[in-house]
């Protein structure tokens, strides 16, 4: 039995997408490209179970298991490598190239496809080969020591910054800027997706400032780390949190005018030494009502405010049920397909899969080409 996804409508329809399991940044870009209409087919091991329907990054795929160790399986794999556009694959360096599945063997195969490979170090370099997780990434580009309380250790950023902005955004940007080339030369080639390197890039915006002295080396000094008094985080009366980041001079003047800063501390924000007057100010004042009271108060103006909500909530914001940006899949509430397209609208293909299905089945939808 086949056990494709919906039918897609999105802008990578057509698009066949051969992942190898794997966690991380791999399952979250295939994700990414299977909301936008790719066929993707996970290879996975023949003890994995199935069944996880609230498993949101391995949502709208195929999954067929195979035993990569075993001729028949492999030459099976090679089969739908044969006939598909993009592989993705993350295991570290040399392991599918020990499994005759490497670049040269698949391109030799299918000179088209373009080969996506995501890991935390990369593909070449004295790391390269060694063990890691997204902390030990984003630690070695400045993003981790950059991040968390001045007078603290740094703070991991969940895995955001490193596995999937750093990683897996960086190796969908590469898969369709290969695509693109394929169109002019005809060819495939190796997209090395590194999330160091893709942490670093990511890093542009903060290099630029050290490099004109107005970044320095120390947490919770910055304008965007919490440095700055109005570019950041407060306790309200209930105990909940607002968020405030009026950086322009307009903005802050209207923050300060809707919440009653002190009329000495309004001039003051591009004073430093008068940083720590203004932070205790906006300690008092947002100490003085609630998390709702502030939303009714600020939410909608130019003060550049928003409250802290707990994913648990945010799905229930006006805004984000405005934009539909939670949808219901068969029961179970999840992020819908992000960007937006005009014309051809993404959407979830369905919930992760319950069962494997064969190599055969989606051969007889792959035809070739």
């Amino acid at each position: 039995m086949d056990h494709s996804p919906l039918h897609p409508a999105g802008p990578l329809t057509g698009l066949r997408v051969v992942e190898f399991a794997g966690i991380g940044p791999g399952p979250f870009a295939c994700m990414l490209l299977s909301d936008m209409g790719a066929d993707v087919v996970t290879v996975d091991r023949p003890d994995r179970k199935l069944g996880d329907r609230q498993n949101i990054v391995g949502r709208g795929r195929s999954v067929v298991q195979a035993d990569l160790k075993d001729p028949a399986a492999r030459a099976q794999v090679l089969a739908l490598l044969a006939q598909a556009d993009v592989l993705v694959e993350g295991f570290r360096p040399g392991v599918m190239e020990r499994l005759g599945l490497g670049p040269d063997a698949v391109a030799a195969l299918n000179p088209r496809l373009v080969y996506g490979r995501i890991t935390g170090w990369g593909q070449t370099g004295p790391l390269a080969k060694a063990a890691g997780h997204d902390i030990n990434y984003i630690a070695l580009t400045g993003a981790l020591h950059a991040i968390g309380p001045k007078d603290g250790p740094p703070s991991p950023p969940l895995n955001l910054v490193g596995d999937y902005a750093g990683g897996s955004l960086y190796l969908v940007s590469g898969i369709l800027a290969a695509l693109h080339e394929r169109q002019r030369s005809g060819r495939g080639q190796v997209v090395d997706a590194a999330i160091t390197d893709g942490t670093i890039s990511l890093m542009s915006t903060f290099a630029t400032m050290a490099l004109r002295g107005s970044f320095v080396e120390q947490r919770g000094s910055n304008l965007l780390d919490g440095g700055a008094p109005y570019y950041g985080s407060y306790r309200t009366a209930d105990g909940e949190y607002v968020s405030i980041g009026p950086i322009e001079p307009q903005f802050f003047a209207q923050l300060c005018e809707r919440i009653g800063v002190a009329e000495h501390l309004r001039g003051s924000q591009g004073d430093r030494a008068a940083w720590p007057a203004l932070r205790a100010e906006f300690e008092r004042l947002f100490a003085m009502r609630t998390q709702a009271q502030w939303c009714e108060l600020l939410e909608g103006s130019d003060a550049c405010f928003a409250p802290v909500l707990p994913l648990s909530r945010a799905c229930e914001h006006p805004h984000n049920r405005a934009r539909a940006a939670f949808v219901d899949v068969q029961g179970v509430v999840q992020p819908a397909p992000a960007p937006r397209f005009s014309r051809t609208p993404s959407q979830v293909q369905g919930l992760a899969p319950t069962q494997a299905s064969t190599v055969e089945a989606v051969l007889g939808r792959w035809p070739a080409g």
